[in-house]
């Protein structure tokens, strides 16, 4: 069974009677069990709507979408959902522990489980040395951990995260990216917003870009990255002038370091083919890189395509 499911599935709003542009345009998806998605896009690109939609926040001005088989507008589809808000809300006078305890009583917890969910998620978000403090003392990292918490209470098969690393720092992020990882392991199903393209690229399956409300490209993560080579970075050692001066006409650029010479080519035929030339001429490889296109390097393309 797939855990989201979306038909053609649109949201568009009005303006003194005019139409505006749809916010979402016919979105078809469907995301696996044991899946980590990652839903990417620049602001106002339609996650956060999508998002809102399948948690029946919103309601749909077009299309279905369900989770787990389940309309989303049914209650039995949200009993399957952990949901992390972009800027999670808590009763500013509650601690982390009472913040825990009162989700626990929305999901039917009685009072030792509800201690033994408190116990599991106070370790796995290092919840413990703050347990007391007042959530109106928070910072935007510790709000940030406390609702990612909250979403995991009563331990659903499915979360839904919108921008969940907005706002940490870089160990927040690393424990954010260790957490959705073990979420992943433990045969849960992930899918969240981000715009920390870095993040997405080391822990999602698959992910789905949205240019103005229109979903451009969606697959793995590893087919769309794998088409091209951007550059491939050469490193000699014992290349002298003559040699040198006669590689330059290959490269596109060439600098020196303790390591060597490093000579800049295009393509991975040229970079063997200089190689070869070198070695003929008695210098010493030291290093062959393909640096290959990155997610920042793919999204940015894939807006380049989606724009008008």
């Amino acid at each position: 069974m797939q855990a989201i499911v979306t038909r053609e599935l649109s949201k568009s709003y009005t303006r003194l009677g005019r139409p505006l542009p749809a916010s979402l345009d016919k979105l078809n998806l469907a995301i696996s069990e044991n899946e980590v998605f990652g839903f990417l896009g620049r602001n106002g690109a339609g996650k956060t709507t999508s998002i809102k939609l399948l948690c029946n926040l919103l309601r749909p001005t077009a299309g279905q979408a369900a989770i787990f088989g389940n309309d989303t507008r049914l209650p039995e589809a949200r009993r399957h959902v952990g949901y992390l808000p972009e800027n999670p809300y808590f009763y500013e006078y509650l601690t982390p522990r009472e913040t825990v305890d009162f989700y626990g009583k929305l999901e039917g917890l009685n009072a030792p489980a509800r201690k033994k969910e408190w116990d599991r998620l106070a370790e796995m978000f290092n919840l413990g040395g703050i347990q007391n403090q007042r959530v109106r003392t928070f910072s935007k990292g510790m709000r940030q951990r406390l609702g990612f918490a909250v979403a995991l209470v009563g331990d659903p098969p499915l979360l839904i995260l919108d921008e969940p690393m907005s706002g940490l720092d870089p160990l927040g992020r690393r424990l954010f990216r260790e957490i959705i990882l073990k979420l992943r392991d433990e045969k849960k199903t992930i899918f969240f917003s981000s715009h920390v393209l870095s993040d997405v690229e080391q822990i999602c399956d698959r992910v789905g870009i949205l240019v103005k409300g229109r979903l451009m490209v969606e697959g793995r993560l590893d087919k769309l990255l794998e088409r091209r080579v951007q550059l491939v970075e050469v490193i000699l050692r014992g290349v002298d002038k003559t040699l040198e001066d006669s590689l330059i006409g290959q490269c596109s650029a060439v600098r020196r370091s303790e390591a060597g010479t490093h000579f800049f080519v295009t393509s991975l035929d040229a970079g063997n083919e200089l190689v070869r030339t070198a070695m003929q001429c008695g210098a010493t490889l030291v290093e062959f890189n393909p640096v290959r296109e990155t997610l920042e390097d793919y999204f940015m393309h894939s807006q380049e395509a989606g724009s008008p």
